[in-house]
C-alpha cells in the first residue's frame, strides 16, 4: 500500500506571513495524522521562509508516523538530520533561491558527494532517498551510490498528465521499473493532486510513497482538512 505523507511546509508559509503561531504547525502534523495521513514531511530551507529549524525539533517530540525531512544537504541542514535523525531524509538539489524544488540530483555528476552523504546518514539508522528525474541512468546512478530509495520529481508528468496521460507517465514507470529491479524503494513527489494521484499509483502499483503539500493544503481550504485527506488516501487506494 502506497503511503501518504503530508509536507505542511504551506501550513508554516501562513504562519509566518503574520507572526505568532496561527496555524500552530505542530497541531496540524498532529491532525493530519489523526485525520489518516501516514507520514509528515517538511522541507527547511536555509532562510526559514516557512519550516523553521526549531519546528523540526518540535515535531520530533511529538509525531507517531514517520518524519520526513528533505533539503539540500549542506551545511545546517546536515547538522539537523544529525540532531533529529528522522525515519527518511530525501536529499534534494535545491538552489538557495529556488521558489521549490525543480529538478532531480545528476546522480552521475554528483556520485562521489551523495555516496558520501548517504553513507553517513546510513549510518546514524534513516533511510535515504534521493530526489531524481525519471531517467535510468540517474536510478541506476542513485543504486550505485548505496540510496535505500529514490523519489521521482513529479512536476512533468502533472503538467503532461492532461494532454497525454499516457506519454506522462512512459519515463516514470521505466524508472520506477528500474529502481525496483535494483532493490530501491520508489518514492513520488511535487504536484500530485487528486486529479492525476490515482492513474500515477494505478501505473506503479508498487509505489511505495507520495509526499504532498502545496495541492493538498489547497484542496483543505475547500474540503477540510480531514476530507481532503481521506480523498487523497481514497485516491491511492
Amino acid at each position: 500500500m502506497t503511503r501518504l505523507s503530508v509536507n505542511i511546509n504551506k501550513i508554516a508559509t501562513l504562519r509566518n506571513a503574520r507572526g505568532g503561531n496561527n496555524p500552530d504547525v505542530v497541531k496540524v502534523a498532529l491532525d493530519c495524522e489523526r485525520f489518516g495521513a501516514e507520514g509528515i514531511t517538511i522541507h527547511p530551507r536555509p532562510d526559514e521562509r516557512h519550516i523553521r529549524y526549531q519546528d523540526a525539533y518540535d515535531l520530533k517530540k511529538v509525531l507517531t508516523t514517520e518524519f520526513n525531512i528533505e533539503g539540500n544537504p549542506e551545511g545546517s541542514f546536515i547538522t539537523l538530520v544529525e540532531n533529529i535523525k528522522p525515519h527518511q531524509v530525501t536529499l534534494v538539489p535545491d538552489a538557495v533561491d529556488a521558489i521549490t524544488s525543480n529538478a532531480g540530483w545528476d546522480t552521475i555528476k554528483h556520485q562521489a558527494r551523495l555516496k558520501e552523504l548517504i553513507q553517513h546518514f546510513k549510518s546514524l539508522g534513516i533511510r535515504v532517498s534521493v530526489f531524481v528525474d525519471p531517467n535510468v541512468k540517474f536510478v541506476e546512478a542513485a543504486a550505485t551510490a548505496g540510496a535505500d530509495r529514490i523519489e521521482l520529481y513529479t512536476e512533468p508528468y502533472a503538467v503532461q498528465y492532461h494532454t497525454n496521460k499516457q506519454l506522462a507517465v512512459k519515463q516514470y514507470v521505466e524508472a520506477a521499473s528500474c529502481a525496483q529491479g535494483l532493490g530501491m524503494g520508489i518514492n513520488a513527489g511535487h504536484d500530485l493532486d487528486l486529479f492525476n494521484l490515482n492513474f500515477l499509483k494505478s501505473e506503479i502499483p508498487f509505489l511505495d510513497e507520495v509526499s504532498i503539500g502545496h495541492a493538498l493544503i489547497c484542496d483543505a481550504l475547500y474540503y477540510g482538512l480531514e476530507n481532503t485527506i481521506q480523498l487523497y488516501l481514497r485516491e491511492l487506494k
